[in-house]
């Protein structure tokens, strides 16, 4: 798959995890069907060191892959220097374009909080550091999210709430502080009413679509493993709620990418 000028009706998938096996035993077959989707960008997510280096990697063989580097917190721990400097210097990397996935897992808690709160903390100072945006993963602890991430706010550049999946009250706090919603294929899924409610009142200019591949498989394909071509079938979803054109929301959501992730096409 060649790198493709995202305008005119391409999408960008912000968020896939290439390195899964379910997606890197066949990446010349989900290129293939990215091109034929109109999906010209993938952002592959690190979730640990080893999946950062891996990102960094794909990102190094592939024209239209760019790729994050940080800690997730079922992962999380204290992060000791030489950590911080080896994310430093992936970071470095000239199509790393974010710090992440990183944040607070409230739901699965696989690491005690304090131990999330404080690896968070460490990565949002070495996204200020780095001068990157932050990808951040907040499932049901947006409230101690925006305790820790207010301080930061003002020297962050704009970021992104992956998955986001907050009701409208939230987002309209996220949204007044900069962040960009990004919308996985859970918003074509029946009881996603409160997910759906948020895409319709959003703007338009601070909403992302992603996949989270090979996770969250969007309707009509729920049930199988995800890939970057489905988050055609996110967008779909998002000019259906919001009455408008799918070449609108591929615009507009593209170029909300390209102004989080500084691309240049």
């Amino acid at each position: 798959m060649d790198p493709v000028r995202p305008t005119g009706g391409w999408l960008i998938d912000t968020h896939a995890h290439l390195d899964f096996p379910e997606l890197s035993t066949d990446l010349d077959g989900v290129f293939a069907r990215c091109r034929a989707a109109q999906v010209a960008v993938i952002v592959t997510i690190g979730i640990d060191a080893k999946t950062s280096r891996t990102a960094v990697e794909l990102s190094r063989r592939y024209p239209h892959v760019y790729a994050t580097v940080g800690l997730h917190p079922h992962g999380a721990r204290r992060l000791t220097d030489k950590e911080l400097r080896d994310f430093a210097d992936l970071a470095a990397e000239p199509k790393v374009v974010a710090i992440g996935e990183m944040g607070l897992d409230y739901y699965r808690d696989r690491q005690p909080r304090e131990t999330q709160r404080r690896c968070l903390e460490q990565q949002l100072e070495l996204a200020v550091q780095c001068q990157k945006p932050g990808v951040f993963h907040i499932r049901e602890a947006h409230e101690d999210f925006l305790r820790l991430v207010k301080p930061y706010v003002a020297r962050l550049k704009p970021s992104v709430l992956h998955c986001f999946s907050g009701d409208w009250k939230m987002a309209v706090r996220c949204l007044d502080l900069g962040f960009y919603l990004s919308i996985p294929g859970t918003v074509t899924y029946k009881n996603a009413q409160e997910q759906q409610k948020v895409v319709r009142m959003a703007p338009l200019d601070r909403l992302l679509v992603e996949t989270d591949a090979p996770f969250l498989t969007p309707v009509p394909f729920r049930g199988k493993p995800n890939e970057p071509a489905y988050v055609r079938y996110t967008a779909e979803k998002i000019a259906e709620l919001r009455g408008c054109s799918l070449k609108e929301v591929a615009e507009a959501t593209s170029g909300n990418a390209q102004r989080v992730f500084g691309w240049t096409f």
